[in-house]
């Protein structure tokens, strides 16, 4: 679904710090740091995942590729609906 580096390409593209994203998704820091952290995320939840990446594209990130075949994102409009 995404990988940590994606998270972190995302965040970093929207300017926004660890507590940036895990307050908008209603998150701890050490949970995005931890998700940042890991090449291939296994052990999160599909939920939490979820969560982030619908959090991330509302802001305007659209994420290409898979988590192990070139794995990216790109900028595009934030989303004018909430999730």
């Amino acid at each position: 679904m995404l990988s940590g580096i994606q998270i972190k390409m995302a965040r970093s593209a929207l300017d926004w710090s660890l507590k940036d994203l895990a307050d908008a998704c209603g998150l701890s820091e050490k949970t995005i740091r931890r998700l940042e952290s890991e090449r291939m995320i296994q052990s999160t939840t599909v939920k939490t995942l979820t969560l982030v990446k619908s959090t991330l594209e509302a802001a305007g990130i659209e994420f290409l590729g898979t988590p192990d075949d070139r794995p990216g994102i790109r900028i595009g409009r934030p989303s004018s609906k909430c999730e």
